[in-house]
């Protein structure tokens, strides 16, 4: 599904318990990573849920690599979160990964004012792991 999908599906829901079903809905559609993916230095630190990030760098052409996330939780909710960060950053060049505004995102569709402490600073750990591997990807296409 792709994030102007998810986007208008958000539009057609009212309150807060509805968009709540439809980000477990969207965990539910994930692909799992395979149990070896379920590392270490797989591991996003700072969540307090379990969750599992794999990046994978596409160097083929002459631009920019491409970067494809896969990623998992152990819980309902935070798996759909992981969902729609996945949606928002993989497939994308490490410059259009750096453009990316996750917060806005989660603004736009609500999400921000029902997140707990907890879950926002989770999802932040995330992005960061994304923005840290684009930085990575991006000098590495350089040098």
């Amino acid at each position: 599904m792709s994030l102007d999908e998810i986007i208008e599906n958000f539009g057609y829901l009212d309150d807060w318990e509805d968009r709540y079903r439809y980000v477990i809905e969207l965990g539910r559609t994930l692909e799992p990573l395979p149990p070896e993916a379920h590392t270490e230095a797989n591991r996003v630190l700072g969540c307090a849920s379990q969750v599992w990030l794999e990046s994978t760098v596409n160097r083929t052409g002459q631009g920019e690599p491409i970067l494809t996330f896969r990623a998992d939780s152990d819980a309902h909710i935070v798996r759909g979160l992981v969902a729609l960060i996945v949606t928002l950053y993989s497939g994308k060049t490490p410059s259009e990964i750096l453009k990316a505004d996750a917060s806005a995102l989660f603004d736009q569709l609500g999400l921000s004012a029902h997140l707990t402490r907890q879950r926002t600073n989770g999802t932040r750990s995330m992005v960061e792991r994304i923005t840290r591997d684009a930085r990575r990807a991006a000098a590495e296409a350089v040098g």
